[in-house]
């Protein structure tokens, strides 16, 4: 993801607050409030996992390349990442 301007990730985030809005009457699950459906949805649209290559210990993430994690609820919640690495020990 373009990291280097962060309008481009507000952008992003804005976009998918007009595609999936909160509190839309046809959502019926909405059992742990209005952003309970809507994260599904955005979780749906965007992925939950990530490759991202390494050689001699550095990233080869392009320059205006970027990680974060972006989570679609409004209240907190407590998440775990797994970093599993794939390669050969050298």
């Amino acid at each position: 993801m373009e990291n280097a301007d962060p309008s481009a990730r507000r952008d992003l985030e804005d976009y998918f607050e007009r595609l999936v809005p909160e509190n839309d009457p046809h959502f019926i699950h909405t059992y742990e409030g209005p952003d309970d459906m809507p994260s599904h949805i955005k979780m749906a649209l965007t992925r939950s996992s990530e490759n991202i290559p390494f050689s001699n210990g550095q990233s080869l993430m392009g320059t205006w390349q970027g990680l974060f994690l972006w989570e679609h609820r409004i209240a907190p919640h407590k998440r775990k990442l797994t970093v599993t690495i794939i390669g050969e020990e050298r």
